[in-house]
């Protein structure tokens, strides 16, 4: 068995790549010791096995975020049989950095030259066999997207598992090459995990994370303290070098025409990133997003899921009643799980359609248009566009919403990123936004949804700017993305995608909602003889004395409540427990019914915002801990957002009822 570390720049197809590698073996984790997301496959070829590993996109090695440090860690320390470095042919100057460091780090390279289907529509001419001669490294031209090269690609990785790894032939001048040599003899006697050429090169470099390595070596540190002392900035004769190197192949290797190409990606562009049209186009495409997800997965899809839940309710009070099952058994099958978990899954097909909507969206390269539109708007509350990459997965689940501001170099926009991020709607807030729309606002469900999502950024950058300008002064690092070329969305890939998290959704239902929900029927029938599901349970004694703080908001009755309480151990649970407990005071009322007798228009308005805003859940809150190494803020986490959500949603009642709603 054998291993393959895939290794490329955000948007080189390197996933893409995965996924043709590797098809549906696969699995998704994250890094001992960090929760920075890996993805891990398997194939086989010509009778061997491949275990194929997906490091995090990254421009360089180095240490300055945590994706960095996690993907040069596994090409030292990992030890992989192969690196497969994914190059985007139609930006390959760039790229071709990232190649220059594994090849530094004494790495078994093989390249896939990806995208090259782009590269000749833009008249880019590419000599594969100089372009290997001048790297000596293996360069497979491959088209992921389509599968082509795939084959030939593990051919050359067979080749070179046999053939072992190379030597870097990388060249730096003779000046520079003479004091990487003599620091690699002062560190070459001592043992360290990283090869003792490439510590001398990162030393040299600053890399934050070498320097830290070799602190105690006197020699080492004497000698690049006398190096320092001649006012030369090796990290830039380092880097020029590079590009130097990098240069002389590309001009070898690689021709373009006299006049650049005005592609089909660069005239859309010139429309929906414009400072004129950019944000009121993206405004307006989420609003369209919205509406779809409420006519297809509501009017279309809806019912289907509904019925099933409504039958399979049936189905087994029937059966256990049948079975003279007791009577207890038979009130939390019915009312517990299917009045609870079942009131959750309902609202599947509406989830599905959003995120496959929005996988389409970023499948397109629309996403990252959307974090570039926004960087003016983030820069104007302390923050730049980058940030708003991890606020656009939060809509997806806020805890990978929080584990992507790892790729922010700058400590302070990372900190700040991690406490705005629980403010985006994830997907399991979305159940309660659509009970409740469907209860009192169903002719306008886009409408409302739009607004609740847009709320939350609003909310988020309003955080943004305070945080900005009282916990973390300082100013903002510089925000550099590539955008890639628009391009047709792949059925597989929107499909794996969605499917993902959907899937996601439905088992945190049949577990941790289950257990939820569980553990509060127990508490809704206790003590023994008191009226399930009243004010005398345990369940309602704990409503009652939480229920006065929700007064001024409008929504101060046990069931909405507790229901808020047990959304803090997951969001779906609010769902849940309010199908639950009216399912037992209503006699099987319709919770929709039920929940427009309890609330008015203006109160489930209130109630949104509170849901929107308050202490999110238990597992983000566990992140928040685990990324900040900190109580402290995984304390703050929990409590600044309930009192945020609590003064907003009393805000809104109030001068609602001020003014007549």
């Amino acid at each position: 068995m054998y291993t393959i570390a895939l290794v490329g720049n955000p948007n080189s197809g390197k996933t893409t790549l995965f996924n043709a590698l590797t098809g549906s073996n696969q699995h998704v984790g994250n890094w001992p010791g960090v929760t920075v997301e890996k993805k891990v496959g398997s194939l086989k070829h010509k009778g061997a096995i491949y275990n194929v590993v997906d490091l995090p996109g990254t421009y360089s090695l180095g240490a300055y975020s945590d994706d960095e440090l996690v993907a040069r860690d596994f090409v030292v320390k990992g030890q992989p049989d192969v690196v497969i470095n994914v190059v985007d042919a139609t930006n390959i100057d760039r790229n071709l950095y990232l190649t220059t460091q594994l090849l530094e780090m004494g790495a078994n390279v093989v390249i896939a030259l990806n995208m090259m289907d782009e590269a000749s529509m833009k008249q880019i001419d590419i000599s594969i066999e100089n372009l290997s001669r001048s790297l000596g490294v293996p360069v497979v031209p491959t088209v992921a997207a389509r599968k082509k090269g795939i084959n030939q690609l593990l051919d050359e990785v067979v080749n070179a598992i046999s053939a072992g790894r190379k030597p870097s032939d990388i060249v730096y001048g003779e000046e520079l090459d003479e004091k990487i040599m003599k620091l690699t003899e002062i560190i070459n006697v001592r043992e360290y995990q990283y090869p003792s050429r490439w510590i001398a090169l990162k030393a040299l470099e600053g890399d934050p994370e070498i320097k830290r390595l070799i602190a105690d070596n006197k020699k080492a540190q004497e000698f690049i303290s006398s190096i320092s002392g001649e006012g030369t900035d090796l990290e830039l004769d380092i880097i020029d070098s590079r590009y130097n190197y990098i240069n002389k192949i590309v001009r070898a290797s690689v021709k373009r025409p006299e006049n650049e190409i005005v592609t089909t990606t660069d005239k859309i562009d010139k429309v929906l990133t414009s400072r004129l049209f950019g944000l009121p186009i993206f405004g307006l495409i989420m609003y369209i997003v919205f509406q779809l997800t409420f006519v297809i997965g509501s009017d279309f899809l809806g019912g289907y899921v509904e019925s099933f839940v409504g039958m399979a309710g049936k189905g087994l009070s029937s059966l256990l009643i049948s079975m003279n099952s007791p009577e207890w058994l038979v009130s939390f099958v019915i009312e517990g799980f299917i009045g609870g978990v079942g009131s959750v899954l309902v609202f599947v097909p509406l989830i599905m359609v959003l995120y496959f909507f929005l996988a389409i969206l970023e499948d397109t390269g629309y996403m990252a248009r959307a974090a570039y539109i926004m960087d003016s708007i983030m820069r104007a509350v302390g923050l730049h566009g980058k940030t708003f990459i991890s606020m656009i997965i939060g809509f997806g689940c806020n805890v990978p919403g929080i584990m992507s501001t790892r790729t922010l170099e700058n400590k302070r926009d990372r900190m700040i990123a991690i406490l705005i991020n629980p403010f985006m709607s994830c997907g399991a807030r979305l159940p309660i936004y659509l009970v409740f729309i469907a209860a009192f606002f169903p002719n306008n469900g886009g409408l409302v949804l739009f607004i609740i999502y847009a709320l939350g950024i609003a909310v988020a950058l309003l955080m943004g700017k305070i945080f900005s300008k009282t916990l973390f002064k300082g100013e903002s690092s510089h925000f550099i993305m590539e955008l890639p070329p628009y391009r047709l969305p792949q059925a597989s890939s929107v499909l794996r995608d969605m499917w993902e998290k959907v899937w996601d959704f439905i088992k945190r239902a049949g577990t941790v909602i289950f257990a939820v929900v569980s553990f509060l029927w127990i508490l809704s029938v206790l003590p023994v003889g008191v009226e399930p599901y009243s004010q005398e349970s345990i369940l309602g004694r704990i409503g009652q004395f939480i229920a006065p703080l929700f007064v001024p908001a409008g929504f101060g009755n046990w069931q909405a409540s507790v229901s808020l309480f047990a959304g803090i151990a997951a969001k779906e649970a609010v769902v849940a427990i309010l199908g639950m407990v009216y399912a037992g005071v209503s006699e099987g009322t319709e919770l929709i019914t039920a929940i427009q007798s309890a609330f008015t228009p203006l109160s489930a308005v209130s109630f949104l915002v509170m849901t929107l805003l308050y202490t999110p859940c238990a597992a983000v809150i566990a992140t928040v801990k685990k990324e900040t190494n900190s109580w402290k803020w995984a304390a703050f986490m929990a409590v600044y957002p309930f009192i945020l959500g609590w003064v907003f949603s009393v805000v809104v009642y109030q001068v609602g009822s001020i003014l007549g709603y």
